[in-house]
């Protein structure tokens, strides 16, 4: 059976005695934020191709994704700004660009790179990547004196829960301490080591787990949540999956369905791995509409970069090519009951720098309140189905190799390596990012260029160009 998928929530409860689950308090009471402020359940999937959705994609077995999106608004052209787990985190949380934040690759934890210990912990601010041409020096952790989307919403009244993956630094930069009431099944790791009991190593999260695939029992926890919260505050569920980032180890009921299909491999894990996160998103919906609220409720459904395998019609993925359409551009839909029309599509050119600014206005806060954003609300393009206008490019980064990053204006986009050389493509007649048109077009392709030093130099990483 098909489920409800995304929400974003509002939330309209009774005065009556509450029982909380262990951990969450019992508020104060907040009539105001209890009729005008939607909950919202965010769903944030690991490493999901943009092609890797049943709907999209038959090979893989999605139902509860495909319905969702039969009732949202879905962006056909979002992309992350750093396709790689900790920017794309920093850049969700935040509105701002990796670059501004210093934070360009993920963070590395393992005791392999000498400044972390066994527990993925460091005091020393900055890493270094070997391989990295322009040695640009990347964060170790979020600060805490930059604002989340958790701290801005608990302003406005809202409860915020986050459970799974953060990867945004260890013990001392966690969620608890960046604005969210509780976290579950966070740790500083970016993935487990299996997702069949045990799931870390060197913590103590979930160690006493001894038979659920870990996506099922971080569902749990948040279906557990749904059902037995009471408050009058509005909440947001930031569910943030493990899911389906390595190592690949599919769910076994879904193994033994796709090797009936033929799958082998890597792919057949992965393709079990996607069944079982569809499956949790249908759980979490269901939730939402057996406690009553899918009509209150906003839902979220948005991946972190490309996927790991292939991704076609697209060029590139996580590992190779990232800034390209198959590594940068995610899958990204709202269901807004009452407000957002079923089943529609909508060809913007958006970037998660926009989910801050959108939330705080969802909410009915005042997003001029926040300095250095990057990113616009896109409140007014969700509620009329509009083309946004950014009156600006969208700008890509990586620090890993020679491919750093990407410029993207109306259908064109440029591609700019640390060795200077540049490439530009039209997205809407290329979508594989096959034809250089550099040449037939100097004029566009220099004024690309030249917006990309202009950004460098206001982001002050102009020391690191490879056009300036």
């Amino acid at each position: 059976m098909r489920h409800f998928c995304y929400s974003v929530i509002i939330f309209v409860v009774s005065l009556s005695a509450i029982f909380l689950p262990e951990g969450v308090p019992v508020m104060a009471s907040t009539p105001e934020n209890s009729t005008t402020r939607p909950n919202i359940v965010l769903f944030f999937v690991d490493d999901l191709g943009w092609s890797d959705l049943g709907y999209r994609n038959d090979a893989f077995l999605t139902p509860n994704i495909d319905r969702l999106a039969s009732q949202s608004l879905d962006f056909q052209q979002a992309y992350v700004a750093c396709p790689t787990c900790s920017p794309s985190r920093a850049t969700l949380l935040t509105g701002k660009h990796p670059v501004r934040l210093k934070m360009v690759r993920h963070i590395p934890v393992s005791p392999k790179h000498p400044d972390f210990d066994k527990f993925g912990a460091t005091d020393v601010e900055f890493n270094q990547w070997d391989g990295d041409p322009a040695e640009f020096p990347c964060r170790n952790w979020l600060p805490l004196e930059e604002t989340t989307y958790a701290e801005a919403l608990k302003e406005l009244g809202y409860y915020n829960l986050l459970v799974g993956k953060w990867h945004l630094g260890h013990d001392k930069y966690h969620p608890i301490h960046q604005g969210f009431d509780r976290q579950i099944g966070t740790t500083t790791w970016g993935h487990p080591k299996s997702y069949y009991p045990p799931f870390f190593k060197n913590t103590d999260v979930l160690a006493v787990e001894k038979e659920r695939y870990l996506t099922d029992r971080l569902t749990d926890e948040t279906v557990n949540f749904i059902d037995q919260y009471e408050d009058e505050k509005p909440f947001m569920i930031s569910h943030w999956y493990y899911n389906v980032h390595g190592p690949h180890v599919g769910r076994k009921d879904f193994v033994q369905h796709f090797e009936s299909k033929g799958l082998t491999g890597r792919e057949l894990h992965y393709a079990a791995m996607v069944a079982a996160m569809d499956e949790s998103v249908g759980r979490i919906c269901q939730s939402i509409e057996t406690k009553g609220i899918q009509d209150n409720t906003i839902i979220l459904f948005i991946s972190d970069q490309g996927g790991y395998f292939k991704n076609a019609p697209f060029r590139g993925g996580k590992r190779v090519d990232s800034l390209c359409e198959g590594g940068a551009r995610v899958p990204f839909m709202i269901r807004w009951p009452g407000v957002t029309k079923p089943g529609t599509t909508n060809n913007s050119i958006i970037q998660t720098t926009d989910l801050f600014p959108t939330l705080i206005d969802i909410a009915g806060g005042q997003v001029s309140k926040y300095a250095g954003l990057d990113g616009v609300s896109l409140k007014t393009v969700i509620t009329n189905n509009d083309t946004l206008q950014r009156g600006a490019p969208i700008f890509g980064y990586r620090a890993y190799e020679d491919l750093y990053a990407s410029v993207r204006e109306g259908d064109w986009k440029l591609l700019a390596h640390r060795s200077g050389e540049t490439h530009l493509f039209n997205i809407a007649d290329d979508i594989g990012e096959r034809n250089d048109l550099s040449k037939a077009n100097p004029e566009r392709h220099q004024d690309l260029v030249d917006k990309l030093i202009q950004w460098e130099l206001k982001m002050d990483v102009q020391s690191y160009s490879g056009v300036q």
